[in-house]
């Protein structure tokens, strides 16, 4: 099993393909599988593409005490050194995402090209009323969810999580055993990067001074107030571009997979 060292842990990680390093940075209640029908769908006809789990997460071990985000930064810091090499494409998804950014803003020159799907920066847009207004009822059901999971309740709070924040009504009892179990046990992790009080914040100021070309992508039925959060990405970063995927929501790389490859393919190609 190839696990990666770093530090105080071991992280798990697959490479398919062969080609300039492609980095995929999963969100918080999924791993490296999520990424799967994205690598089959063409990825590794053109990279060479580094999935892993993140702390925490599949296979990969949890380190010890009260998690934070720069943990997850030191890890893809680590992975794009040792199994790059540097520079390197990455692409992340949600919380993924919000790594990706974190990393960018402290290490630049790691990045060859920065693909970043909707990170959930709260803190980006917590002066913007119509977006506080939007996330409101959400933000009460992931407060409820938190709750089951601090009493050890990580089924009942990830069935919440996904009936009233992420898929909807009923959408737990259509899931495959599989995705609930994946779910459950990334519970915790998802309650430990909750609790860090920087999670959602971001230095916008060291992130713009990252040149690496960007692409910030949305799918056209997520949430209003991420679409936000881009567009104040997008101010700070004079060469990023937008792009937004039609009919896909927040893991495009799962729903569209066809989709969101020529879309990234077609940016790293023209970066």
């Amino acid at each position: 099993m190839p696990l990666l060292r770093t530090g105080d842990l071991n992280l798990y990680y697959q490479v398919a393909g062969e080609g300039d390093p492609l980095v995929f940075v999963h969100g918080s209640w999924n791993d490296h599988t999520s990424w799967q029908p994205a690598i089959e769908a063409d990825f590794r006809s053109s990279f060479r593409v580094i999935s892993y789990d993140r702390r925490g997460h599949g296979q990969s071990e949890a380190g010890p005490g009260q998690g934070t985000r720069r943990q997850d930064e030191d890890d893809l810091e680590a992975l794009i050194e040792r199994l790059g090499p540097a520079p390197a494409h990455v692409a992340g998804n949600s919380f993924g995402a919000a790594i990706t950014l974190g990393l960018a803003a402290r290490r630049p020159e790691l990045f060859r090209t920065i693909t970043v799907h909707e990170p959930p920066l709260v803190g980006l847009v917590a002066d913007d009323a119509d977006a506080m207004k939007e996330l409101a009822p959400a933000k009460a059901s992931i407060d409820a969810a938190l709750g089951h999971l601090r009493n050890g309740e990580y089924e009942q709070g990830a069935r919440q999580f996904v009936e009233e924040v992420a898929l909807g009504p009923g959408m737990w009892d259509r899931l495959p055993a599989q995705a609930r179990e994946t779910f459950v046990h990334n519970a915790p992790t998802w309650l430990d990067e909750q609790s860090d009080p920087d999670w959602d914040r971001l230095d916008v100021a060291a992130l713009a001074r990252c040149t690496a070309p960007v692409l910030l992508s949305r799918g056209s039925e997520s949430p209003q107030w991420l679409s936000t959060v881009l567009d104040r990405l997008a101010a700070a970063l004079p060469q990023a571009q937008r792009q937004t995927l039609e009919g896909a929501g927040h893991i495009p790389h799962v729903t569209h997979p066809e989709q969101y490859v020529a879309a990234l393919t077609r940016f790293i190609r023209a970066a």
